[in-house]
């Protein structure tokens, strides 16, 4: 009997890709049966060193990924949902959407101090992050307790962002909890910073399973990793993200979460737009009922967007990156 072919899963070199794609690479091996090898591809963003901001961040580490796929070097890929530009790909369709990990963003911090405790030092805190997302509602925060944080743009894999804390030279950084977590470094974690103080990344926390359109087999098999909930609500994020006309670089959070009465009642959207400095923010939400279709999560989110451009959101976005 002729063994199957191994499929060929497309996947940055980071330690944090390579991890992502092994528990995808897993998943699959259990429900085909099948070899899945792991090819690495280098994305133009894992070798330029200038920030996101500088270089566009919208596919900088999805365009060679994708072109992988289109020749047909990789039979699938697995990408940071939320590094996916929110235009859809010609020739390729988003076959899986996993269950989402943590969204939440997470603080490592000297000392395992908390944010409120690293404010209150009177010499002034330091705190890496290479989003600008981050930047505007952490300097928001610090705002709020009246107290000074100085953000300073990063670039990096996690080894080197938390090295910055270790050396001293930044008194704490700030990740996504969900690569952490994935990373078995949670206990890394000083504070989970809560959403009602810092939205994540529209799609934070999320895997997408990418494949040619063409191969029907294929994506009947990788439909088996869908978790519905989790793609009805990255749908309205990324929806809220696109009718901004903004790309993942852009200070723009967004989140989409069960309301809950004893079961899942209401999907509440909740977003935000700010200037980097903190001093001006648009935040708002909205709520649909559940469950929520494609159309229904899209209109969700774009209903949201319609609502924060009417209150100044596009002022506070700066050059936006499409």
């Amino acid at each position: 009997m002729t063994r199957p072919t191994a499929l060929k899963l497309g996947t940055r070199r980071s330690a944090l890709a390579m991890t992502q794609s092994g528990i995808v690479a897993d998943q699959v091996r259990r429900l085909t049966g099948r070899d899945v090898e792991l090819v690495e591809v280098t994305t133009y963003g894992d070798v330029s060193r200038e920030h996101l901001a500088q270089i566009g961040g919208t596919g900088v580490f999805v365009s060679a990924l994708r072109d992988a796929l289109l020749s047909g070097e990789i039979d699938f890929a697995v990408h940071s949902l939320k590094d996916l530009p929110t235009a859809d790909a010609d020739g390729l369709t988003l076959a899986a959407i996993p269950s989402r990990e943590d969204s939440r963003d997470a603080l490592v911090a000297r000392d395992g101090l908390s944010f409120e405790q690293l404010a209150m030092d009177p010499r002034g805190v330091r705190i890496g992050t290479g989003s600008p997302r981050r930047m505007a509602q952490l300097n928001a925060w610090a705002r709020s307790l009246g107290v000074r944080v100085e953000t300073v743009p990063i670039r990096g894999n996690v080894d080197t962002r938390i090295g910055y804390v270790a050396s001293g030279d930044l008194d704490a950084v700030v990740l996504a909890a969900a690569g952490l977590s994935r990373l078995g470094r949670l206990s890394e974690v000083t504070e989970l910073i809560s959403p009602d103080v810092v939205l994540p990344a529209p799609g934070q926390g999320a895997l997408a399973v990418e494949c040619s359109a063409d191969d029907a087999e294929l994506i009947a098999v990788l439909a088996g990793l869908d978790d519905p909930f989790t793609r009805a609500a990255v749908t309205a994020e990324r929806a809220l993200l696109a009718a901004l006309e903004a790309g993942c670089s852009a200070p723009v959070g967004a989140l989409a979460d069960p309301v809950l009465d004893g079961h899942i009642t209401e999907l509440r959207l909740r977003g935000v737009v700010g200037t980097t400095d903190g001093s001006s923010l648009v935040q708002m939400s909205i709520t649909g009922s559940t469950p929520v279709s494609r159309e229904e999560a899209l209109a969700l989110g774009r209903e949201l967007a319609d609502e924060m451009l009417a209150k100044g959101a596009a002022g506070l976005m700066g050059e936006r990156v499409l």
